[in-house]
């Protein structure tokens, strides 16, 4: 069990430090009114996503697998169009994080296998962690499509690796 935990967290932590990377490399090219830019009505922008994807993190990897009080207000994610600068979106992605991996790499079996209550589902602590970082990869996905839209750009994601 040991082996498949330490593969398991590395493998967490690493796709949830890519993501990041990602979303880094995508607010580069942006403008702070790029940020809160919408497509149309029925979308989000990326500042929303970003301060979605914090939420989501801290309900999911801090509150119920850190077992600490989920203080969510989920509705304010999808509803605030500014009031933080990338700066600010970036820090505070970043400190949310930081912060889901440290309970991640600290979790204990107990924790991986418990079940709990999160937004109506039942999750294991495992399940918990890959929702958090399937969720993570799908909006930086979104973050990483209305960049490219924006400025017809390739964002070089893996510059000079070769990926054949």
């Amino acid at each position: 069990m040991e082996a498949f935990q330490a593969e398991f967290t590395k493998n967490s932590i690493y796709r949830l430090d890519e993501n990041t990377r990602m979303i880094r490399k995508s607010f580069v090219e942006l403008s702070e009114e790029e940020i809160w830019q919408k497509p149309n009505d029925s979308s989000n922008s990326i500042g929303n996503l970003v301060l979605h994807l914090c939420g989501n993190i801290q309900q999911y990897a801090i509150a119920s697998l850190g077992e600490k009080p989920d203080n969510r207000m989920r509705d304010e994610e999808f509803a605030t169009a500014g009031g933080f600068s990338k700066l600010e979106l970036l820090e505070k992605l970043t400190e949310t994080v930081a912060a889901a991996k440290n309970i991640i790499s600290t979790a204990t079996v107990e924790q991986l296998t418990k079940k709990r209550m999160v937004q109506g589902f039942h999750f294991s602590g495992i399940g918990a962690i890959i929702h958090a970082v399937e969720h993570y990869s799908y909006h930086t996905g979104q973050i990483a499509f209305w960049t490219k839209l924006l400025k017809n750009k390739d964002l070089g994601f893996y510059e000079g690796l070769n990926l054949t």
